[in-house]
């Protein structure tokens, strides 16, 4: 198959130069439908251990923004692309500003999150007589936050390393007291979805990180107008533009990274419930990711 490397986002972010073969795929998984068709593409001219490097990109809200973050098949979206081989995604989100210094079309590289959903999403694969805890306490892989990090630079972007996301349920935007008490935390950054992806990305063993690309001064900032839809839809598709420049240098530096990708086992050691009382029914359907921990 070659190396695989996802990119979750907006719908765009697949018209990239030097994309070709490009096709879609759709995906059954045991949790329900992913928000929309995987698009796979090949990279021209780009090898990894003499194999093809392919693109496969998944558009977070479905094409058309068609699915609130509450409503996203965050469980599905990341075992489709277990499924399909990925083993490194690049999440490009939206977020609001928390700090004057991140001004909107700013690039973040999120290095921690503070999960404030509400238990409505799918956040494990786990459960049902087959139980893990994996480790988070570094949500991201650091190696890929560090290549994005480079690939900003080169892109042109201005970046900031490090930073935390506070992921809230949405839809609706933050209070100001909310967004008060959020910077008061030191966070940098708020959006709707990426911690979930992070959680399920770890449990199954893909390098993930978050491009977070800053649309607005959320509502604290008393010198700019609270956030409207407007304002965040002109910002993201000047930031479009921007994100497949980042991406587009980052493929080449993950291509040229020696060995499996470093959370490949992130779940060894993790599946804490008895073999013994495991249906063999959920260890057939989790058989992607716990294939080689579970017969």
């Amino acid at each position: 198959m070659g190396l695989r490397i996802g990119v979750i986002g907006g719908s765009g972010l697949y018209e990239m130069e030097g994309l070709v073969d490009v096709r879609e795929e759709r995906i059954e998984t045991p949790f329900g439908d992913p928000s929309d068709a995987y698009i796979i593409g090949r990279v021209e001219g780009l090898e990894s251990g003499g194999e093809p490097v392919e693109m496969v990109f998944l558009p977070r809200h479905g094409r058309g923004h068609r699915f609130t973050p509450s409503e996203v098949n965050y469980a599905a979206n990341i075992f489709g692309m277990k499924v399909l081989g990925v083993s490194w995604i690049i999440s490009v989100s939206a977020v609001g500003s928390l700090q004057e210094e991140v001004v909107p079309g700013h690039v973040v590289l999120i290095d921690q999150f503070i999960d404030r959903t509400k238990g409505t999403r799918r956040a494990t694969f786990f459960g049902d007589g087959v139980v893990a805890h994996v480790a988070f306490g570094d949500p991201v892989c650091e190696t890929l936050r560090q290549i994005l990090l480079s690939s900003s630079h080169e892109a042109g972007a201005t970046v900031h390393d490090r930073g935390t996301y506070v992921c809230m349920e949405g839809p609706a935007f933050s209070t100001r007291a909310e967004s008060n008490l959020y910077r008061s935390w030191g966070a940098r950054v708020i959006g709707m979805t990426n911690v979930t992806e992070a959680k399920l990305a770890r449990e199954a063993e893909i390098s993930y990180a978050t491009m977070a690309m800053s649309t607005d001064y959320d509502c604290w900032h008393e010198g700019h107008d609270d956030v409207t839809v407007d304002a965040v839809i002109a910002t993201m598709n000047a930031n479009v533009a921007l994100a497949k420049r980042i991406v587009q240098s980052a493929v080449p530096k993950i291509a040229a990274f020696d060995g499996p990708a470093p959370m490949s086992n992130a779940l060894a050691g993790s599946i804490i419930s008895n073999p013994e009382y495991h249906p063999p029914e959920r260890v057939a359907a989790l058989a992607p990711i716990v294939g080689k921990y579970l017969s």
